[in-house]
């Protein structure tokens, strides 16, 4: 099955498809072992399909599909370069209380 088929599935639907994709790879099993080899590409087939509909049902629990990638992209070097410029500050602060403190230790050992 396609991706663009199981994305325009309902839930309902994706359910009721994994449970017979599920079964049908029971009954290929089944077959496998008792020696008919026809079936292979299709076993492959079969786990590839249950993959995906599961992997598209964990996205819609979690909100993913159709959120825009390069927005969350984008947001996290902005929160970087703000971290980097916050310490930089910091660092220059520090240096220079460093160096504030030195010469008064310089001024209290003369």
């Amino acid at each position: 099955m396609e991706l663009d088929k199981i994305r325009n599935l309902s839930d309902g639907e994706l359910k009721t498809e994994q449970v017979k994709a599920a079964e049908q790879l029971f009954r290929l099993r089944f077959q496998m072992k008792l020696g008919q080899n026809e079936g292979v590409k299709k076993l492959r087939g079969l786990k590839k399909d249950i993959a995906r509909i599961q992997t598209i049902a964990r996205e819609r629990e979690l909100g993913l599909y159709g959120e825009a990638p390069k927005a969350e992209s984008s947001a996290p070097p902005a929160k970087k370069a703000a971290k980097k410029a916050a310490s930089t500050t910091k660092a220059a602060s520090t240096t220079k209380a460093k160096a504030t403190t030195k010469s008064k230790t310089k001024k209290e050992a003369r």
